[in-house]
């Protein structure tokens, strides 16, 4: 180990410094940055768009609604009324499809199921359903109140 503890005549302390300074050139880089900031336009992140106005639209009837219940005893129950056969729920959904020729005036048709219901006599009337030509379509749960 050595100490440097006087000046030596051959130490290169007393050269000029060969090394440019860089300090002013970071300087002028970092004003010439934010004056390049504060130029540019502030942008906008919403896109504003001339959208066309909505006429007023006649109010929507409210479609008839058709409950199908499947008890228990796997009887099929139109609107209250117990079906003794599947032909009679055919010739209902029939008469419901012909009633209104229009997608959107058809009723609706809301099928409740009871928890011990066969899963055939579901699909039947699904499958009579779809034959029928109905297109609104749809499953209540009966568990809908039940907390769990």
């Amino acid at each position: 180990m050595s100490i440097k503890l006087g000046s030596d005549p051959h130490s290169l302390d007393g050269e000029p410094m060969l090394d440019m300074n860089t300090t002013p050139l970071i300087d002028v880089m970092l004003v010439l940055l934010v004056m390049l900031i504060i130029t540019i336009p502030v942008q906008l992140h919403s896109v504003n768009m001339n959208m066309p106005k909505a006429a007023a639209s006649a109010p929507k009837i409210k479609p008839q609604i058709i409950k199908i219940d499947i008890n228990d005893s796997n009887q099929i129950v139109w609107n209250g009324e117990i079906l003794t056969d599947k032909a009679l729920l055919q010739a209902n959904l029939d008469k419901a499809s012909q009633a209104s020729a229009d997608v959107e005036a058809q009723p609706e048709i809301h099928i409740k199921p009871s928890d011990t219901a066969k899963y055939d006599n579901v699909a039947a009337v699904l499958a009579a359903a779809q034959r029928a030509g109905l297109k609104k379509i749809g499953i209540v749960s009966s568990t809908a109140g039940v907390a769990l």
